[in-house]
């Protein structure tokens, strides 16, 4: 039997919150799709077209603001920090730091996966998440969409490892994470990097969000 839908909006807040994450509700009108945010991932991000959970193979922003709407409600999530290193600058960030935020990466996508398995099983069938940051499954391996050769194609995604798993960013799919946090209440900056270089933050003050939605 589904249990209502407050009762399980209590639920999922309860492991969110175990999980050390904070939560907002929101309704979809709340949830900011803009098409520039593509941009932004297509020229800026060095994991373009590497991970399954970024673009190209995310929806397109039209795409998920149609999806979206269909649902009554969304969960948005908030993650403080990054497990496992307490305070850093830029010297501790190596160039190659998608692995060094591998801890981060599990616990966003992991609590939205959770989340929304939980749902499911609860009876709420449509529940869909969408995590942050391009997908670290693959332990110690690249994206088969980073390994893959020549042109990016769709069909490659029947080969992703852990396709049970991986889900779209928010980002990834157009959604502006920094609108849809203000109107849920929490105000994001962006972090500055050292000399404005790639990825070397000048903080550990790190705040990362995902959102799960049930209907």
């Amino acid at each position: 039997m589904v249990r209502e839908i407050s009762a399980e909006i209590e639920k999922l807040t309860e492991i969110a919150r175990e999980r050390g994450a904070k939560v907002r509700i929101l309704t979809p009108e709340k949830i900011v799709v803009s098409q520039w945010v593509r941009f932004k991932c297509r020229y800026g991000c060095k994991g373009y077209g590497k991970h399954f959970g970024c673009p190209p193979y995310a929806p397109l922003p039209d795409e998920t603001r149609r999806m979206v709407d269909e649902y009554s409600i969304g969960l948005l999530l908030r993650f403080d920090g990054v497990p496992g290193k307490g305070s850093f600058g830029p010297d501790d960030i190596p160039d190659d730091f998608h692995e060094w935020f591998r801890d981060l990466i599990l616990w966003v996508n992991g609590t939205v996966h959770m989340l929304e398995k939980t749902a499911f099983y609860d009876g709420f069938y449509k529940a869909f998440g969408f995590g942050g940051y391009p997908c670290i499954y693959c332990e110690h391996q690249h994206c088969v969409a980073e390994e893959a050769p020549g042109v990016v194609d769709e069909s490659l995604r029947r080969k992703c490892r852990h396709m049970d798993m991986v889900r779209p960013s928010m980002e990834a799919a157009g959604m502006d994470v920094f609108a849809t946090a203000k109107n849920a209440g929490w105000i994001l900056e962006t972090i500055p990097c050292r000399d404005m270089e790639y990825g070397k933050i000048m903080h550990s003050d790190i705040h990362s969000i995902g959102l799960v939605l049930i209907e």
